[in-house]
């Protein structure tokens, strides 16, 4: 298709989306072409509007948790045809031919391509991508709801599986919002004795409902202190700064502290604190098309799904203040209602 799509796009830092149509030019041999059914809306979007992390063009057409249909397909696309149910994610498109893609970490690509990064995304009737990414969604898992699992989902559950942690492990999860409520959800099925982090009391009972064992206020130094020593795995889904030593000092021996979520300040952490426990900190991205599948499996086996708010797309702003202001319980996904 070459045909004009209609979309919602900012033209400027911090303006609200307006109606905006652009030509895609002919489709390309490897992509395909999916109209949109739903798109979530992610903190990323958020940033990428503010161009929080400098690498904004404007104007820019947010959305990267896309479900839809195939309408279109190039003449060398595989795995998925015309009619199938997919979704679209945070890249849309890798070189397939590096060293990272050859190993199958396509999402670690040096060429890797984020879907709203200089490109058109899915606040739209339609959104393109190559077929590598375009991702079958299984039955067993709610279409509607499914976007944010293509982000926010995959975020949370890709770290889980590189750096395989254990059924018997004790894990923390900082920050029960948009990732961390399906950070729960995902360990408490894996096995693991969950701890919850919240700077907020009154998320404690709904951590517990998602699958939290225990919560813990993030910000209360003794409660920290309790907890000493005592986890493997802490994944800190926040962007704001915390008390990171205390934070440390939560892991056991050989334990890790993962971050996924894009703190903008740097994060000050002694060397001994990690020498004299043989401890790690890292980071991670997104998942590769193989984990996205396996995740998406792992939601159908256990029926974990991401808590949403819905609004139609034609309601964007409203959705994004909505998430700017701290409200959104815990995902919003917008559903495509062009004419």
């Amino acid at each position: 298709m070459s045909t004009k799509i209609n979309a919602y796009a900012a033209l400027s830092p911090r303006a609200p989306l307006q109606p905006f149509a652009y030509e895609p030019g002919p489709l390309g041999p490897e992509q395909v072409e999916i109209k949109v059914e739903t798109c979530g809306i992610c903190h990323s979007d958020l940033s990428m509007l503010d161009n929080e992390w400098g690498m904004t063009k404007y104007p820019i057409i947010p959305g990267h948790e896309v479900t839809g249909t195939v309408v279109a397909t190039g003449p060398q696309a595989k795995r998925v045809k015309v009619g199938d149910r997919v979704g679209l994610g945070w890249n849309s498109g890798s070189c397939l031919a590096c060293p990272a893609c050859l190993a199958g970490d396509h999402n670690l690509c040096v060429d890797v391509e984020g879907t709203i990064v200089g490109r058109p995304g899915g606040f739209a009737e339609r959104v393109r991508c190559h077929w590598v990414w375009a991702t079958p969604i299984p039955a067993g898992v709610d279409p509607i709801s499914a976007g944010p699992l293509l982000c926010g989902g995959i975020t949370v559950f890709n770290p889980i599986v590189e750096f395989r942690v254990r059924s018997t492990d004790r894990v923390g999860v900082v920050g029960i919002g948009g990732l961390g409520h399906l950070a729960l959800q995902f360990l408490n099925k894996w096995g693991c004795e969950v701890t919850a982090f919240t700077s907020s009391d009154s998320k404690r009972d709904e951590a517990r409902r998602l699958g939290a064992h225990h919560a813990v206020n993030s910000k209360d130094a003794a409660a920290l202190k309790q907890i000493a020593g005592t986890l493997d795995f802490l994944l800190v889904t926040v962007n704001a700064p915390l008390d990171w030593k205390a934070l440390l000092a939560t892991l056991a021996p050989k334990g890790r502290m993962h971050f996924v979520g894009a703190v903008l300040e740097p994060i000050p952490i002694a060397a001994f604190g990690l020498i004299s426990g043989q401890k790690s900190v890292s980071g991670s991205p997104t998942g590769s098309p193989a984990t996205v599948d396996k995740m998406l499996a792992f939601c159908a086996r256990h029926q974990i799904a991401p808590q949403v708010e819905r609004f139609p797309m034609s309601r964007v702003n409203d959705a994004l203040t909505h998430l700017r202001e701290g409200k959104a319980r815990y995902r919003v996904v917008l559903e495509a209602d062009f004419r």
